[in-house]
């Protein structure tokens, strides 16, 4: 749990302060129970030196510093727990969000989503309990024995022979644990991926009838969470039993070795004097917190075991060699006018052609060549969405690097094979705005990408919702709302990849239009295509070769 460590950075500090609070808190509980004893010895009318009254006087004021200690130590531990889980999440969505498009598996989404929303939350029990349960139970047998010791050695060889057997048990059963953990949450991870992935294609299911194969799909994967989540039930019931059937027998030694020690039926064990009332009274109401904090440890090592599982998904995750969005996202201005790019020696990716280019503000390009010659890793490349593998790009004479190119994206508006919306309207969509923005702004943004006509025709028109993924349009609708999207924003430049790939000849044909018309607006253009007619429509080409 090295990286458990790392994880926790500066709230370390506090769980440790939290857990040795709740450490001293245990320990008052043996001059507490050495004065109740007294107190009992006392009403029996033994001599043990010390009147009823502050004897009861002394309980109460431990009971209430122990609850005091309990209250704060456990509290500056929930809430750094709390928040080493918040930074958990923190830095798992910014991972994801600045991993670039490339290296973003959609079909990955239903687990990360499980893993931020859900399993994350699995390891506050781990940092609130297990260290907490750990100290305590290094701590109180060692003060519990060496209190009884004191008074009987016979006592202390039956803590010394019965306890060693809990960590021993709990090691043995830690380890399927911890396995079975690990299973339970790959389980869950790829059920909410399924999930997922069905949801998105829910038309597509009811439309080929696959409604009963999806559901046979679903139900499997219940059933082996199902299973993975009894065989963690098992474990966990089957160590109770063992740590509760351990710790019953030592209580129980302990308890005949006192009782027959009063009735005076055993003569040995002590240190000279026999055993007193009040004496065998404490060394009983010990016994219990010597085995307790073991078994509170035990219980831990699942809450451990569950933690090891998540965390080692997370590390998984996040520490996954990944191509990284370049800057950190700040907000910036656009410019008004299109700047000079440069490429020099670029490969956008290993394996990709060097690129040797000179692109002037308003020009129109196209990239064109096979399958895999790297088109569009060039345009995420030139977005500042990855870091070229080799070579530079340079615009208006500055390198495109992590300091520019916020600055630099606030130029770019992108039109792509699959547009992402906003769960929203048609209006909201265009203007990327949560009041929609200017409305003739809109319909002139529209009327450039020949969207108007099935936008009007829409049941609400501009307000007709639009899903995630595009769900209420076509893909060619699709299309030119982003091309009604960089319409509206009037960024500069905009970068399109393969616009009108699988469209039929009459969408593909407004869509190249609207491109034109951007371009026309005084836009630099650079599209990624295979369309000869679009090429065609371009000031200039290049040619991009595979290998």
């Amino acid at each position: 749990m090295k990286r458990m460590s790392a994880l926790e950075g500066t709230h370390r500090r506090r769980l440790h302060e939290g857990a040795a609070l709740s450490a001293l808190a245990a320990v008052l509980w043996i001059p507490q129970a050495a004065l109740i004893a007294v107190a009992i010895g006392a009403l029996a009318g033994t001599d043990v030196g010390l009147p009823v009254g502050p004897a009861a006087a002394g309980v109460v004021a431990l009971a209430v510093v122990r609850a005091v200690l309990e209250w704060i130590g456990g509290g500056r531990a929930f809430r750094a727990a709390g928040e080493v889980v918040s930074a958990a999440r923190a830095q798992l969505a910014r991972h994801v969000a600045t991993r670039s498009p490339r290296d973003a598996d959609r079909t990955q989404a239903g687990t990360l989503a499980s893993l931020g929303a859900e399993k994350l939350d699995m390891l506050q029990p781990f940092l609130v309990r297990y260290s907490t349960a750990r100290v305590r139970a290094a701590v109180m047998p060692l003060a519990v024995l060496v209190v009884v010791a004191w008074y009987s050695w016979a006592g202390a060889l039956i803590l010394v022979v019965a306890g060693p057997l809990i960590p021993v048990f709990m090691a043995l059963i830690g380890i399927a644990a911890r396995e079975a953990g690990r299973r339970q949450m790959a389980e869950i991870g790829q059920a909410s991926g399924l999930f997922l992935d069905r949801l998105r294609g829910i038309v597509d299911i009811r439309v080929l009838g696959a409604r009963e194969r999806v559901a046979g799909e679903f139900e499997a994967r219940a059933e082996g969470i199902r299973e993975r989540t009894i065989k963690v039930l098992r474990i966990a019931f089957l160590s109770s039993a063992v740590l509760e059937l351990l710790a019953s027998l030592g209580i129980a030694m302990m308890a005949v070795y006192v009782g027959f020690s009063l009735l005076g039926t055993l003569s040995f064990g002590t240190w000279g004097e026999p055993l007193g009332l009040a004496q065998g009274l404490l060394m009983l109401m010990l016994v219990p917190e010597f085995f307790g904090p073991l078994r509170d440890y035990a219980s831990a090592w699942h809450d451990r075991a569950s933690a090891a599982a998540v965390h080692e998904e997370f590390d998984g995750e996040t520490l996954r060699p990944v191509a990284r969005i370049l800057g950190d996202g700040r907000r910036a201005a656009s410019s008004a006018a299109a700047p000079r790019i440069e490429l020099h020696g670029v490969c956008a990716a290993e394996g990709s052609p060097r690129v040797d280019e000179v692109i002037e503000p308003g020009e129109r390009i196209a990239l064109m060549g096979a399958s895999g010659a790297g088109k569009t890793t060039l345009l995420l490349a030139l977005a500042g969405l990855i870091a070229p593998h080799a070579g530079s790009i340079r615009v208006a004479g500055r390198p495109l690097d992590g300091p520019g190119a916020d600055a630099w994206r606030a130029n770019l508006s992108w039109v792509g094979q699959q547009p992402h919306f906003v769960a929203g309207s048609i209006r909201a969509n265009v203007a990327l705005a949560g009041h929609g923005g200017d409305v003739q702004r809109i319909r002139d943004a529209l009327a450039l990408a020949a969207a108007d006509g099935f936008v009007d025709r829409a049941p609400q028109g501009l307000q007709t919702p639009i899903g995630e993924t595009g769900h209420g349009v076509s893909g060619g609708e699709g299309r030119r709302l982003a091309i009604a999207r960089a319409a509206h924003a009037r960024r500069p430049v905009v970068l399109a990849d393969e616009p009108t790939a699988d469209l039929d000849a009459d969408t593909a044909q407004a869509v190249r239009r609207g491109l034109l018309a951007l371009a026309d607006a005084g836009a630099t253009l650079i599209v990624a295509t295979h369309d000869e007619a679009l090429a065609a429509a371009m000031d200039r080409v290049i040619r991009l070769e595979a290998g």
